[in-house]
Parts: C-alpha cells; sequence; structure tokens
C-alpha cells in the first residue's frame, strides 16, 4: 500500500526523523490558510499523487509571496499531472501539502527496502540525491552505497557512519546522519514497511539534516497490525478494478496489454504473462483468482478483466489441484454467459477431473477455445487476438 508524501513524514516524524514543517490543503483557501500558519517568506506548493516526478511534471513549485501561492495552488489544484510513473493519462491532483522553504546546501539519496536477493533490509544512499535512483545505479553506480542490515542485530552505529562517511559528512553531520538513520530505520521495522525513500534529503545551510521528500510503501499483509496506517489509504489513487478485485479477495494488477489472464497461483500466472509476451503479445492483467475459485467468484474475475476496454482476448490457466476442473468449466461457462462474453477466450485445464472439465466446455454450445498444455493456449490466444485485429 502507498501513502502521500505528507502522510509518510508525519508517520516519520513520530519516530524522530526531521521533516519540514508543513500542512495538507485540499483547496486554494486552505493552501493560503496553511501558508499564514506557517509563516514565510518562503513555500513550496506540492501536488499530493501516488507517483514520483512530480517535480518535473510542474506538480512541485517555489513561491515567494502570498499571490503567487494563491495562483500555483490554483494551477496545480485539479490538474492531471502526468509524470513518468503515471503514465501518458497522468493523476488528477486532489490535495497539495504546503511546506516551509529550505535552506538547501547538499542533496542526498536515502532508502531502506527489503532485499529479496538476501531476504534482509538493504540501506542505499547516494551523493546525487534528487535524481531518480536507477538512472545513478545505470550511469554511476561507483556512487551507489548498500549496507545490509543483519536482523539478529538491526541497525548498529557503524552501519550509519559508514554511510555517513561514504555520503562526504563531517563533523556534526555525522552524529545528525546517526540520529536521523536509527530513527528511520525504527520507523520502517516498526511499521511494517516494504520501502522508505528520502529523496531528497538535505544538508542544511547549518549542517542538520532533513527530509525534504518522503515515500513509503506498506507491506498490505502486515496492515492488520497497524490500523492507523491503513487508514491512510487513498483510493481515488488506485485503479478502481483493482479495488473491486481486492474485495471478493482477488489478486489483480493492471497491465496495458491486450489479452487478460485469469490463473490460480502467483507462480503460474507469472509463467502465464511470459508466455503470453513469448509468442507476441502482452498480458493485459496479472489475476490470481486463488486455491479456491468458485464460479461466483470466476464471474466477478471475468468481469473485472473485460472492465478493461484493451482486452482483445482472454486466456483461462488453471491448475486443478485442490480445486477440480469440472467445477472450473462449470464456473466459466456460467460467467461466459453472465458477461455475455464478446472476446475470444481460450482455456487450459490441467489436474483433477481435467477430461470432465474439457468435456463440459466442449458440450457448452459457446465459442470456448480449449488448450492442450500453456504453449498451445498462448499460440492459440495470441493468433485469435492477431485475427481479430486483422479483421478489423
Amino acid at each position: 500500500m502507498n501513502i502521500h508524501e505528507y502522510q509518510a513524514k508525519s508517520l516519520l516524524a513520530e519516530f524522530g526523523v526531521a521533516v519540514p514543517r508543513g500542512e495538507v490543503a485540499f483547496t486554494v483557501d486552505e493552501a493560503v490558510e496553511a501558508a499564514r500558519s506557517l509563516g514565510g517568506p518562503i513555500w513550496v506548493v506540492k501536488a499530493q499523487i501516488h507517483a514520483g516526478g512530480r517535480g518535473k511534471g510542474g506538480g512541485v513549485k517555489v513561491v515567494d509571496s502570498m499571490e503567487k501561492l494563491e495562483s500555483t495552488s490554483r494551477d496545480i489544484l485539479g490538474m492531471q499531472l502526468v509524470t513518468h510513473q503515471t503514465g501518458p493519462i497522468g493523476q488528477k491532483v486532489k490535495r497539495l501539502y504546503i511546506e516551509e522553504g529550505c535552506d538547501i546546501a547538499r542533496e542526498l539519496y536515502l532508502g531502506l527496502l527489503v532485499d529479496r536477493g538476501t531476504s534482509r533490509v538493504t540501506i542505499i544512499a547516494s551523493t546525487e540525491g534528487g535524481m531518480d535512483i536507477e538512472e545513478v545505479a545505470e550511469t554511476s553506480p561507483e556512487k551507489i552505497i548498500n549496507v545490509v542490515i543483519d536482523p539478529a542485530t538491526g541497525l548498529q552505529p557503524y552501519h550509519a557512519r559508514k554511510l555517513a562517511f561514504g555520503l562526504g559528512l563531517e563533523g556534526a553531520q555525522i552524529r545528525s546522519a546517526v540520529k536521523f538513520l536509527q530513527a528511520m530505520y525504527e520507523a520502517f521495522t516498526r511499521l511494517d514497511a516494504s520501502m522508505v525513500e528520502i529523496n531528497p534529503l538535505v544538508v542544511k545551510g547549518d549542517g542538520d539534516l532533513i527530509a525534504l521528500d518522503a515515500k513509503m510503501n506498506f507491506d498490505s499483509n502486515a496492515l492488520y497490525r497497524h490500523q492507523n496506517v491503513a487508514e491512510l489509504r487513498d483510493e481515488d489513487e488506485e485503479d478502481p478494478a483493482e479495488i473491486e478485485a481486492d474485495k471478493h479477495e482477488l489478486n489483480y494488477i493492471k497491465l496495458d496489454g491486450s489479452i487478460g489472464c485469469m490463473v490460480n497461483g502467483a507462480g503460474l500466472a507469472m509463467a502465464t504473462m511470459d508466455i503470453i509476451q513469448l509468442y507476441g503479445q502482452s498480458p493485459a492483467n496479472f489475476l490470481d483468482v486463488g486455491g479456491g475459485a468458485t464460479a461466483e467468484r470466476v464471474t466477478i474475475a471475468f468481469k473485472i478483466i473485460l472492465s478493461d476496454p484493451n482486452v482483445k482476448g482472454i486466456l483461462v490457466n488453471i491448475f486443478g489441484g485442490i480445486m477440480r476442473c469440472d467445477v472450473i468449466a462449470e464456473g466459466i461457462i456460467k460467467a461466459a454467459k453472465e458477461v455475455q462474453l464478446g472476446v475470444p477466450l481460450v482455456v487450459r485445464l490441467e489436474g483433477t477431473n481435467v477430461e470432465k472439465g474439457k468435456a463440459i466446455l466442449a458440450e457448452s454450445g459457446l465459442p470456448i477455445v480449449s488448450a492442450n498444455n500453456l504453449a498451445d493456449a498462448a499460440q492459440k490466444v495470441v493468433d485469435a487476438v492477431n485475427n481479430s485485429t486483422t479483421v478489423k
């Protein structure tokens, strides 16, 4: 789960991470009032959406008068902000963060994440703050510092000093960095975060460190332990289809391809997406119906897939271990009839009662194409979509 910058800074501040003063605003009048409350003479008007690159897209502006603050807030609030993370459609700005100005001497990068390779928390730091860390890693990998934290010991002062030295900090700045990192690590672990990113981490003119920007992601499986974090969810920033899928315990993520996928099991779903790509098309979604799919859930899954206008065909790939293939086949038929399916549908079944399942599909009278294996299924659905596109 993602949250907004102002929410991340509020959470981090509770653990002692230094952040600038700021207030959220949902209207221009609230933005003006927030600026008056903070005092001047410089403020930063920040669009609040769940995407990076806001500054490059025109969503972050520094102003030095109340008149400029008001006009800038009016320009940004309600705009369709396009960044490299939103895609070409962009995201509508529905809230602003009005923040006090900051005396910036240096900009650094600092991030915490769970490294799947080591299964440990890893701290990433760089002297190249304010830039995309992926770009820095590609063009100047020597400027990236990685410190892996052993869960048995947690973050130790020598970890923080190593990072501080690597960032070129000195004197009192090192003590400030140790304190900053310890607070950040505590917030990360205590809140079950999956990522905390401070970009830029600023060294102020007086030498203190402060988080000028903050991004936090959380492990959704742990949100039951953090009601205060769960309440920060902003569904306006999420895809409606993904929200609907979540209500029915379906794991759905919208992608930009043309072939809808309905699979049971995350690993099999990933393999299905890969083989669609291999045969020349792209998946329109990741959708794992889980191990206990019922006819009702299959129907809902079909509706969610077809809510995407880019879907030109559907591939159902089910391995009937716990589930029986005949039950799944009946669910597919019921769903196809209910949603009035208008795109090619290819079904590959394997496992318990697979022959019964195939017979049910064959006798349904519906234009369902049965596949013998995954490669056969991918080839058939790609051919069907390509032929449909050609006809049009």
